[in-house]
């Protein structure tokens, strides 16, 4: 199987990630996404998490509910300890040999993939799709990098091009903080369950 894997705080999730969601499903022809909430990232000091990782995981799930090939995988959230990403990819190797993993991530991970634990173990794991966006890196610049990241590491990394939502998670909760509606960004059932659980309020 061909799987699409998505990871983030989703602290909350919002359109912008079920639209690169379907983007990768669609341009790949992909036969699942999962969606990947992190419980303790490493960066988690500096990453302004403020929601728990049980309401990431549940706006996660309503969020995706009714997409038959979007799912949550809950390995992260459920794990007390660190999550790297070579980890959790090697994990999901181990428990499915047979699956080709392709792991989605944003232009701004792309540049700063090296600094991750142990890239050289991420690589051999799946194929890297690489959100192109063309605010905030040009193509030249990704293909350059990708190039380069090639060459080392003998990495399989391709470049997806997107449709552009202009919003991040950080701008919503600021947005919620200040009492606006944030419904066009977000899908219904998490705008009530934000609202019905006090969530990101000061």
């Amino acid at each position: 199987m061909k799987i699409g894997i998505m990871g983030g705080t989703f602290d909350p999730i919002h359109n912008g990630h079920l639209m690169l969601g379907e983007a990768a499903y669609e341009a790949f022809e992909l036969e699942k996404i999962w969606f990947l909430p992190n419980g303790n990232p490493p960066h988690k000091k500096s990453s302004g998490i403020e929601a728990d990782a049980s309401d990431r995981v549940t706006m996660t799930r309503l969020a995706v509910s009714g997409i038959p090939y979007f799912r949550v995988e809950t390995y992260e959230a459920d794990r007390k300890e660190v999550s790297c990403t070579y980890r959790t990819l090697e994990y999901f190797h181990e428990k499915n040999p047979k699956d080709q993993m392709y792991f989605i991530i944003g232009a701004d991970s792309l540049f700063s993939i090296e600094s991750w634990v142990h890239p050289e173990r991420i690589f051999p794991r799946c194929t890297i799709l690489a959100a192109y966006r063309d605010e905030v890196n040009s193509r030249k610049m990704m293909e350059k990098k990708i190039w380069y990241l090639q060459e080392k590491y003998h990495a399989d990394i391709r470049l997806l091009v997107t449709p552009l939502m202009h919003v991040a998670s950080h701008e919503l909760r600021q947005l919620i903080k200040e009492g606006k509606d944030i419904s066009p960004y977000v899908p219904e059932p998490v705008v009530q369950y934000i609202e019905e659980h006090g969530l990101y309020r000061p």
